[in-house]
């Protein structure tokens, strides 16, 4: 069989195993699937080193150091964030609207995990996806499918050890575009997490399935003059250097207040961050850019800044953490003005922080609306208006926008998956949660009784006369049948079942 074929029949395999596990899964109480919760959480905290070795051994990316602790922020503070969630039995009621609401698994969710982030990623969505009492089947990226397929291994394991069907965790073993078409199309499959390049997350969007799609971040960092400037300026290197600029969440961009413009150009380099000018800005641009695309090369993807100098023929000290690059404009013209994916900065500079504002919007509108945008400010006013009325979902306020966006510095909710909106073309703007995995099912009892009210000259409602003279009823009025005086009377019995008098 064609490798093609045989990846479709695989996905089809595996969604049908899929399903019988979930539908076994789907009654399981909810202390039952805690336990489960609690041993894929600590099975793949044990391996987060083993599983970041893999990682970065086979796509080539990223930082050994830092995928361990997008491992364990996978599978500690995503494990503890969502345990206390209640996904399972009657998860609301509301006494004085006699409604309760129960929570429903949606069924088999696919998964495209990226390249990027693979390891913390797949452990993240297992674990969402389970807690609601799903499925879950993996598209990992082909240049990331081993280190899924063991983190997949380690996770039904542990699910297997917790006495739940194993078969809750599948990934595709020979990923191909026709293997996730059939992934994300297959009756099977209830809803769809896209976490990937944008081609990947628009093809999620038209498979005619539920899905929340992540795409690119490109997001802006300004320094306003009141900040303090050296840990604004090394939260911002810390975060463009953390996993050599993978997250979507990464700084793309360093936006200066005109004022403080000399104080942060002395921390950047301070920190260790190298300005690229002149002929090295071009050889720079020739190595990172995609002479078939325009776009960011595959090549210097998550590679440490010294080597990405070293292939654009640069001289940089050995310690250089990140290149930094003065950018005037913002667009298709400007290559550094777009999501890099490594450890290279674009670097504004702009008068007041009205124009670093406009310079941020066009910042996101070019490659990253709704996503995330940080401030450095101690104004809070200013800090209140970036609130109100900038295009980003997530406004980071003193923080690396990197690790404050998927709630590793901040109190959001501790997530791989960042909803970057409607403004975005994505149906969320939340940050993927268990709860966004569940359905809803509520029952509602009676509250106003409707009795609907005859036009002149038909039988009289049964109704009325069953019910007694202490319940309320709706009237149903049709203007365009029911004379006025009609209606007159219907609220002056309405009025007078519920024992209100009209004010003289």
């Amino acid at each position: 069989m064609d490798r093609d074929l045989e990846s479709i029949q695989e996905a089809r395999d595996l969604l049908a195993r899929a399903q019988t596990a979930q539908q076994a899964f789907a009654r399981t109480p909810q202390p039952d699937v805690d336990r489960v919760i609690g041993a894929m959480g600590e099975a793949t905290e044990r391996a987060a080193q083993a599983l970041a070795r893999l990682a970065v051994d086979e796509t080539g990316m990223g930082r050994y150091e830092d995928k361990i602790s997008k491992n364990l922020f996978s599978s500690v503070a995503v494990r503890n964030y969502i345990l206390p969630l209640k996904t399972c039995g009657v998860v609301r009621e509301i006494p004085e609207a006699k409604v309760r609401e129960l929570a429903v698994p949606m069924g088999v969710v696919a998964a495209l995990v990226p390249t990027t982030n693979p390891t913390s990623t797949a452990i993240y969505k297992a674990l969402i996806s389970v807690k609601g009492r799903n499925a879950i089947v993996i598209s990992p990226h082909p240049r990331a499918t081993k280190c899924v397929i063991e983190t997949v291994r380690i996770l039904r394991e542990a699910i297997h050890s917790a006495g739940a069907p194993e078969d809750l965790v599948l990934t595709l073993t020979m990923p191909t575009l026709e293997a996730t078409n059939e992934l994300m199309r297959n009756k099977k499959t209830a809803v769809i997490l896209a976490t990937g390049g944008s081609p990947m997350v628009r093809a999620a969007y038209s498979s005619g399935k539920p899905a929340y799609g992540v795409g690119p971040g490109n997001v802006p960092a300004i320094v306003e003059r009141t900040a303090n400037i050296r840990k604004a300026v090394a939260d911002i290197v810390a975060g463009k250097n953390f996993d050599y600029g993978l997250l979507c969440s990464s700084e793309n961009s360093l936006i200066a207040d005109r004022p403080v413009e000399k104080e942060i150009r002395s921390e950047l380099t301070r920190q260790r961050a190298l300005f690229v000018t002149g002929p090295d800005r071009d050889k720079l641009q020739r190595c990172m850019q995609d002479p078939h695309s325009g776009g960011i090369s595959h090549e210097v993807v998550g590679l440490p800044a010294t080597e990405i100098a070293q292939r654009a023929g640069l001289s940089v000290p050995g310690d250089t953490r990140v290149l930094v690059v003065e950018c005037k404009t913002v667009g298709p013209g400007e290559f550094f003005s777009r999501e890099k994916l490594s450890p290279v900065l674009a670097f504004y500079v702009e008068d007041g922080w009205e124009e670093c504002c406009e310079r941020a919007i066009e910042l996101l509108t070019f490659g990253g609306l709704g996503h995330s945008l940080s401030i450095h400010s101690t104004d809070e006013t200013v800090i209140q208006r970036f609130f109100e009325e900038k295009p980003a979902f997530r406004i980071l306020v003193n923080t690396t926008s990197t690790l404050g966006a998927v709630g590793y510095t901040t109190g959001l909710a501790p997530a791989m998956s960042l909803g970057p909106g409607t403004w975005a073309g994505s149906v969320t703007s939340d940050n993927i949660t268990p709860l966004h995995l569940i359905n809803i099912k509520r029952l509602a009892y009676e509250i106003r009784p409707f009795v609907a009210v005859d036009a002149p000259g038909e039988r009289a409602n049964e109704q009325t006369s069953e019910r007694g003279t202490d319940v309320p009823v709706v009237p149903a009025f049709n203007r365009s049948t029911v004379p006025s005086d009609d209606i007159a009377k219907a609220v002056e019995a309405f009025l007078a079942e519920r024992r209100i008098r009209k004010r003289a």
